[in-house]
């Protein structure tokens, strides 16, 4: 979505100050504004009125405090706020529709307003109708720019394409390295059944051929990208992890190998949203 806001949802704890402030990092990047929202899911329209009551002290402060981190951020960036009406998955994902990137704490304060902790960020990953960063608690103030190459892990062809547009755009924009992670241990029923068939390093050869052939038109477009390839076998979950230690970010798709659409999260996208150590953003094969 071109031109539209980057949208961070906070709830007033640090993890969500600095989701704001990695926002407005990332809205800097694409040149566009930022939107920041409180989900209130005490607040209700007064009665016979289609506004909701006026923002209470403590979320207004909240907002205040999200709004102050994104300018020290990225003084460059226009910033508005709001606060919004209903529970933090339902407003959120409601707020999904009018932006490329929603970008959430991995956990909040938790209780009924705000961030519930991990759930709502599994939950607006899963079924957000646009990209979603999820920040980590790193129990300090971040500062941008962070160093670190961009990591992309990559599964079947139909969820590597958004994956690797994602991927390769953020790394030229921040002029860093792409490591491009892709393993084959147990990621469906098409290599359990070649491997039976197959020695393992004719399957090892075909999936590297693989991972050259999906990564052959994104080179081309981006030449100044420099692109270590991982390929080998293992768990994605644990390959993306040791790489993340030393990440500024990890793209992955929503869902894997034999995802349905409407599926829950994928369960490496789950994981990493719970374990890693910098931010992922979790990105979905949109029809345009």
């Amino acid at each position: 979505m071109s031109g539209s806001p980057v949208i961070v949802g906070v709830d007033g704890s640090a993890v969500a100050r600095n989701a704001a402030r990695w926002a407005a990092w990332e809205a800097a990047r694409r040149g566009v504004d930022l939107r920041i929202v409180y989900a209130d899911a005490t607040a209700q329209p007064a009665l016979g009125e289609a506004e909701p009551a006026p923002v209470r002290g403590e979320v207004a402060h909240w907002l205040d405090a999200a709004v102050e981190s994104a300018r020290e951020q990225a003084p460059e960036v226009s910033v508005a706020a709001a606060s919004v009406p209903g529970t933090a998955e339902k407003v959120l994902v409601a707020e999904s529709e009018r932006t490329g990137l929603l970008v959430v704490g991995d956990r909040g304060f938790g209780g009924f307003t705000g961030l519930l902790a991990g759930a709502v960020a599994v939950k607006v990953a899963a079924h957000a109708h646009c990209a979603v960063a999820v920040v980590p608690d790193v129990g300090e103030p971040l500062r941008f720019p962070v160093t670190g190459p961009v990591v992309a892990g990559v599964d079947d062809a139909a969820s590597a394409e958004p994956v690797l547009e994602h991927a390769f755009a953020v790394a030229a924009s921040r002029a860093v390295p792409l490591h491009v992670v892709h393993t084959w241990e147990v990621v469906g029923i098409d290599l359990k059944w070649l491997r039976s068939r197959l020695p393992e390093q004719e399957v090892s050869e075909n999936e590297e051929r693989y991972v050259a052939e999906v990564l052959a038109g994104w080179e081309e477009r981006f030449p100044d990208v420099e692109v270590l390839r991982f390929v080998g076998r293992g768990s994605p979950t644990a390959e993306l992890l040791a790489r993340a230690a030393a990440a500024q970010l990890v793209v992955v798709g929503a869902r894997g190998r034999g995802g349905v659409a409407g599926a829950h999260l994928g369960s490496t996208s789950h994981k990493l949203i719970h374990h890693s150590p910098c931010p992922v953003l979790v990105v979905r094969n949109i029809a345009r």
